[in-house]
């Protein structure tokens, strides 16, 4: 018996790159999931992609406070401003409000369902504020029982003892998760994938792997950036191709055999 994770791809519709590499990796067997940016103004060619992937590949929501994809979305935000004005409780409730159902709206035009999951670029989902917006929205759009899964930035056992995944998880995962759960919202049970995106070649992403995945419960969640070539202009354009190789490669399926560990594919968590 193997145990099932959910390996998912952040950043859908960022770039072509980016999708080309999500639909591979999906017909290789090597990705459960995606997030999907739809403030990008790829968006809705990229939406028209995802059919054929569904429902081997789980679609969310990649909800997004920082990104300007260069167009008329305005300035970046840099992710620093908004934590600092996110403790502060300064980010505008109706704002968020606002910036939430515009992207849920426009996950459902181009889909034609509600997401399967939510989660935030540069996990800005589980701030202050931004994360009991959330949940407002997830209990007005959808019956109990019915609502998407969220992503829990909880690291998985002993990987809390990486310093970046230690950071991610005390800016909001652990109190998000709490919260989240009080409310009947499921989560992943467990999270990793965290480095410094600095990883020079296939290899040495691989060697990072091989730390994540044996501490991975049943169910948990591994986030990775792939795309299928560098993406010019992008903070980890570089680093995208690097994980892609390494996610296509004979050397990751047998990590996984010797980890014990499956990708799972298919419409329902696998700890639904």
């Amino acid at each position: 018996m193997t145990r099932a994770i959910v390996l998912c791809a952040d950043d859908y519709a960022l770039h072509p790159l980016v999708d080309e590499a999500v639909a591979q990796l999906v017909l290789a067997g090597r990705l459960s999931a995606t997030g999907c940016m739809t403030t990008s103004p790829y968006w809705p060619t990229a939406a028209q992609r995802l059919p054929a992937l569904r429902p081997r590949l789980s679609v969310g929501l990649h909800f997004n406070l920082t990104e300007s994809h260069g167009s008329a979305h305005g300035a970046a935000r840099p992710l620093r401003k908004v934590i600092l004005r996110a403790y502060a409780l300064q980010l505008s409730p109706a704002s968020l409000r606002t910036a939430w159902r515009a992207q849920f709206d426009a996950f459902e035009r181009a889909v034609g369902t509600p997401p399967d999951f939510v989660d935030g670029h540069q996990h800005v989902h589980q701030l202050p504020r931004v994360r009991d917006i959330l949940l407002t929205e997830l209990q007005a759009r959808y019956a109990p029982g019915e609502q998407p899964w969220v992503r829990s930035t909880v690291p998985a056992p002993n990987l809390w003892r990486q310093p970046k995944a230690a950071v991610i998880a005390l800016l909001g995962g652990w109190t998000a998760t709490r919260r989240w759960h009080r409310a009947g919202v499921a989560t992943n049970p467990g999270f990793g994938g965290v480095y410094g995106f600095d990883a020079p070649d296939a290899a040495a992403y691989g060697a990072q792997m091989e730390r994540w995945l044996p501490h991975l419960p049943e169910g948990g969640l591994l986030m990775c950036h792939p795309a299928a070539d560098v993406v010019h202009g992008d903070a980890i354009g570089q680093q995208r191709p690097v994980e892609f190789a390494y996610l296509m490669s004979d050397a990751f399926g047998a990590l996984l055999q010797r980890s014990g560990r499956h990708v799972h594919q298919g419409p329902a968590a696998p700890w639904a």
